[in-house]
């Protein structure tokens, strides 16, 4: 080959390659999510986020929608937020939530919020992870009562989903895991840590005499010389709940009508235990315990103070059955003064929480 031919081969690979190299890296990206700058109170402790689903933007507000459409339901008539109303916590007012062929469950609705820091879900713990929780209701024929299929099938043709999806998680065919990666995404910024009790813990408030008085109370147990409520061991601070699971005397053995962690593990030592719900919010988050039994904080006081049921599985830290904790009126009101400083109202009416549909 001649000279001048190796030169203009030369020139060739220099300017045409390079030429094509720079117009391959400019190709837009289109799976490009932005991060989500997730704030946590400082009265709280850091989040773990799964490696396989890390917050985004796009994901996050994908979950919102998801949450509050009823497009999940077998009849389209019901979503998340049917049971997990903002306002009041995102649990049920109702003692036992109605699915959508009118049946009611057994159990009362547990908030859903601050449940990134809770290693399990539900009453009985039988969810390890906010996308597992996340599975169940949709087929469950007392709630949502469809298939995962359906969902997909109606998610895969909607006007909109489909590139909402894209976006978020970079696939082109939207199945169950998709869908409850989104709704965990959006869960896990339901964050409640903005209270009376946190702005004081912070030094940023001031508790009443009554307040400070049932704070007091909340932290110390009854003794044969002072008044104590004894709450601290199973709803100690930050979150105000132990994440475990306990029999704190509702009821006898011959009255057990729930067995509750039992049906999961199946171990004799567990029946009758049920998950600590966490108390923030508690003003709002009525009625109470697992069955939803008590309309009232009131009544609820009144449970552990009349010092509630024996049976062969209630906690040892029910130490005063058959005694009670003898509060007197004015402590009983004033430990239901510092409950109410667990209100976060901030939280209760933020609008990056609420139905994005309206």
């Amino acid at each position: 080959m001649s000279i001048i031919k190796r030169l203009i081969l030369f020139l060739l690979v220099v300017v045409v390659i390079p030429s094509c190299c720079i117009s391959d890296c400019d190709e837009p990206d289109e799976y490009n999510t932005t991060p989500y700058a997730l704030e946590i109170p400082s009265t709280l402790p850091p989040m773990d986020i799964p490696a396989d689903n890390p917050l985004t933007m796009e994901g996050v507000e994908l979950g919102r929608m998801l949450f509050y459409d009823p497009i999940l339901s077998g009849d389209g008539t019901q979503s998340c937020a049917s049971c997990h109303q903002q306002a009041i916590g995102f649990t049920d007012s109702s003692r036992f939530s109605t699915g959508i062929d009118g049946v009611q469950r057994d159990r009362n609705s547990m908030v859903a919020f601050n449940l990134a820091w809770s290693p399990t879900l539900f009453w009985d713990g039988r969810a390890g992870s906010l996308e597992e929780q996340a599975l169940e209701p949709v087929v469950d024929p007392i709630e949502m009562h469809t298939t995962w299929l359906n969902v997909a099938e109606r998610l895969n043709v909607h006007s909109e989903y489909p590139e909402l999806f894209k976006k978020a998680l970079d696939i082109d065919e939207i199945d169950s895991t998709h869908v409850v990666k989104a709704i965990a995404q959006f869960e896990r910024t339901l964050i409640s840590g903005n209270s009376k009790w946190d702005k004081w813990s912070r030094g940023e408030g001031m508790f009443t005499e009554q307040e400070l008085r049932g704070w007091d109370l909340f932290n110390v147990d009854r003794t044969d010389f002072s008044a104590g409520a004894d709450c601290f061991h199973c709803h100690g601070a930050p979150h105000f709940t132990d994440f475990t699971f306990h029999n704190n005397g509702l009821d006898g053995d011959d009255d057990f009508s729930d067995l509750g962690v039992y049906e999961v593990t199946e171990s004799d030592l567990d029946r009758a235990k049920f998950k600590t719900p966490t108390l923030r919010n508690i003003e709002v988050t009525a009625p109470y315990m697992h069955d939803g039994r008590f309309a009232s904080l009131e009544e609820v006081v009144e449970h552990y103070n009349s010092g509630g049921h024996m049976s062969s599985t209630v906690d040892p830290l029910m130490k005063n059955i058959g005694d009670g904790l003898l509060l007197s009126p004015e402590d009983k009101q004033a430990l239901i003064a510092f409950l109410r400083t667990l209100t976060d109202e901030e939280f209760l009416n933020n609008s990056q929480f609420s139905n994005p549909f309206e």
